[in-house]
């Protein structure tokens, strides 16, 4: 929808959740403000209080259809420190082979269906074209159906091993609900060959179609989608990338350690900050403060997902892995990387690592142990768990009373992470694409581009409780045709319009 001053995408598209875009344009048609819109609720940190813990894993994977691994990864581990247990080692294994298999899965899914279409079909391309079927009459059938078939195999995997695909069930306190066969161990190492096989497929295509197009690479590396902050991300002792396991890192935007801590410490350098026109909330970093929707060494903003990991990573745990990781920074001019875009291309480079992993851990010989749970015999009181889910860093903090039952809980999940800087994205590509007021269709979706190289999740992130920002609500009758609004103001006031 398009007035004179003011240019409204709604809904915009191929994200997990529900949001809009809001332009306003000044008298020369040029864009004055740009704001990125979040008008849904989820309440699920309320949803939880007064529920025993041991729900939780089950509860938080609802939160959202396209990541519930992740969300019941941390959860589980969120128990674990809540109950003072530590699962056996092929517990623990176990855990990270079905999320190595869902991080495979996951970005595939983004690269193909959600992100890829702006680039192997084309970011002005027809709206109707840039879609899995549009990458598909570009790529061919062939491609598409090893894309059905890759993913099949590795959600089957997560069924075997998790109970379900969509929403596992086999996350416990201080391990997991059943052991791993000799055959499934052997099931995994199969599909896993195979996974690595299909991450340097992608790698290559995205080399072939994207890397060989310079006004795509014009486009990666324009000020439009650059920005200058700080990377966040889970890295191992050797400050390689990691996803399920680790301490946090952050980088300066000059490339510097920042800090580096435990991740049930994120209180400590993380703080949240409401606006009254988004039900997303902003995180910040408290050690600069809230300093509003800015880049920079002193701007509080941060940024996780594939981008910042492979910023704050000083390599990969696995050899093709790091290869492509060194091609990366290399051809991008080194560390940090401020390109927004290049996220898509930080994404299959992850794909690699995470079917490497997946087939070191199916190798390993303590993955088939049958000891897979330690019992929990301690009172329970407060727990973090934290992984690197597939849009980046997500927190789960619990407190509980001594029967387990939760008091409150906090989740800080990836898009809530990056939100600043998606708006600060979503902003700045407004503002040095639109001129003059020509905003032709196609214009708008490269627009869109700027938030969708984080793959957010909408509904995942949307915490802000009622009341502070305004509420609109349309009753219409069966037909269809409008009955009355009511409107609630920022300030709590109702008013019938």
């Amino acid at each position: 929808m398009v007035s004179t001053r003011r240019v409204t995408i709604d809904p915009i598209t191929r994200l997990e959740g529900h949001g809009k875009i809001e332009i306003f344009l000044d008298d020369q048609g040029n864009v004055d403000r740009a704001f990125f819109q979040v008008p849904e609720l989820r309440g699920f940190e309320k949803f939880a209080q007064g529920r025993p813990a041991e729900d939780m894993p089950q509860i938080t994977s609802r939160i959202c259809g396209v990541c519930p691994t992740a969300h019941h990864m941390a959860s589980t581990k969120a128990l674990d420190a809540l109950y003072q247990v530590t699962p056996p080692p092929a517990a623990r294994k176990i855990r990270e082979l079905v999320y190595a298999t869902f991080l495979v899965e996951d970005h595939a899914l983004h690269f193909y269906f959600l992100g890829g279409p702006d680039f192997i079909v084309g970011p002005q391309a027809p709206a109707a074209e840039r879609n899995v079927l549009g990458v598909i009459a570009k790529v061919g059938v062939e491609t598409g159906q090893k894309v059905i078939a890759m993913r099949r195999k590795l959600r089957e995997l997560m069924a075997l091993a998790a109970g379900k695909a969509a929403h596992p069930v086999f996350g416990l306190p201080g391990g997991v609900a059943k052991p791993l066969s000799g055959e499934d161990a052997a099931r995994f190492r199969e599909v896993a060959d195979e996974a690595i096989e299909f991450a340097c497929f992608t790698l290559n295509l995205f080399e072939k179609i994207v890397l060989g197009n310079s006004s795509y690479v014009e486009l990666i590396l324009s000020d439009a989608f650059t920005h200058r902050t700080y990377y966040m991300g889970l890295v191992d002792e050797k400050n390689q990338l990691t996803f399920y396991d680790g301490r946090m890192r952050i980088l300066a935007p000059d490339g510097h350690e920042w800090a580096t801590f435990r991740p049930e410490k994120y209180l400590d350098h993380i703080a949240e900050h409401t606006e009254p026109w988004t039900y997303m909330k902003f995180c910040y970093l408290k050690g600069l403060t809230w300093k509003g929707f800015c880049e920079g060494q002193e701007s509080g903003v941060y940024c996780v997902a594939p981008l910042a990991r492979l910023n704050v990573a000083d390599g990969m745990a696995t050899p093709l892995a790091h290869e492509a990781y060194l091609k990366f920074h290399g051809t991008l001019g080194g560390r940090p990387v401020h390109h927004t875009l290049a996220n898509h291309w930080a994404r299959v480079v992850e794909m690699l690592y995470a079917a490497e992993r997946m087939k070191e851990l199916a190798h390993d010989p303590e993955l088939t142990s049958p000891v897979v749970r330690t019992l929990p015999t301690a009172v329970p009181r407060e727990g973090v768990g934290v992984v690197e889910a597939p849009r980046g860093t997500l927190f789960h903090h619990y407190h509980t009373d001594e029967r387990g039952v939760i008091t409150a809980a906090n989740l800080i999940v990836a898009t809530q992470n990056n939100a600043a800087r998606i708006a600060l994205s979503v902003e700045k590509a407004a503002k040095k694409l639109i001129t003059g007021g020509n905003v032709p269709e196609g214009l708008l979706n490269m627009v869109e581009m700027a938030f969708r190289a984080y793959d957010p999740c909408l509904g995942c992130a949307t915490h802000s409780l009622p009341g502070s920002m305004p509420l609109l609500v349309r009753v219409r009758n069966p037909r269809g045709s409008p009955l009355t609004t009511l409107r609630r103001d920022a300030d709590g006031s109702i008013h019938r319009e």
